[in-house]
């Protein structure tokens, strides 16, 4: 069964989303802040964390780059009462995979939510079975199935969006891959990922890997196509 927690400071909607999430058929815990959220996730296992914007005391953005910087890899679906683009941008580069604004339809929130579980089993499925092999570029080292990334052997801080666009780029090294490809590969069918935003993750990818961002080794533009993946790219 799929397991939903919800934080958000409203308890009239918190009640509202558990009500119906729970009659079509998940199992729903809710919490009306963040370090109640940061508990749970301490202790249980959650399919996709949906989680209010503005909230008393930590708010939703700084609980998702908290738990990203942590290593939380879980899903987040951002609520918000503010639409301005800022909010959005903000939330992808804190590690947010989707965003949707209030008031909405709770049919429209379960599409969410399972859209974002779809995506996940799609990525086990297209990135390699169980026990691929590790993926080594520069100081780094990419273990696709643990969903881990060291460098220099000490574990590296990464969102959940730039972890499963470079999975998706060193499952096919050497290959250059189309836009449209690689939002597939790295989101699934139901991505929603315009091109700015997938250049945006690919600029905070390389922030994180390269030795030099401006002059890419690794994750190098193939003009009037996409991106190709370089482990070891010539001198």
């Amino acid at each position: 069964m799929t397991r939903i927690l919800i934080a958000d400071d409203e308890a009239e909607l918190r009640g509202l989303l558990q009500r119906y999430l729970t009659e079509q058929g998940l199992s729903v815990r809710s919490v009306p802040d963040a370090s109640a959220a940061a508990q749970l996730l301490a202790r249980e296992r959650f399919d996709v964390l949906v989680l209010d914007l503005m909230m008393p005391g930590e708010d939703g953005l700084s609980l998702c780059r908290r738990l990203r910087g942590q290593g939380e890899t879980i899903p987040i679906l951002m609520l918000t009462a503010r639409s301005e683009l800022v909010d959005r941008v903000l939330g992808l580069e804190m590690g947010a995979d989707d965003y949707l604004a209030k008031p909405f339809a709770p049919r429209e929130l379960l599409a969410r939510i399972q859209a974002l579980v779809r995506r996940q089993q799609q990525l086990g499925a297209h990135l390699g079975p169980p026990g691929d092999t590790a993926v080594r570029f520069g100081a780094f080292t990419l273990y696709p199935t643990q969903r881990r990334l060291v460098r220099d052997g000490e574990p590296v801080d990464i969102s959940t969006v730039e972890l499963n666009l470079l999975r998706a780029l060193a499952s096919q090294p050497n290959r250059p891959l189309g836009r449209d490809k690689l939002l597939h590969l790295a989101h699934g069918d139901d991505h929603g990922v315009s091109d700015r935003s997938l250049d945006v993750q690919i600029m905070r990818l390389r922030r994180l890997i390269e030795p030099d961002p401006s002059a890419p080794r690794h994750i190098q533009t193939v003009w009037g196509l996409g991106y190709v993946f370089l482990p070891e790219p010539d001198a």
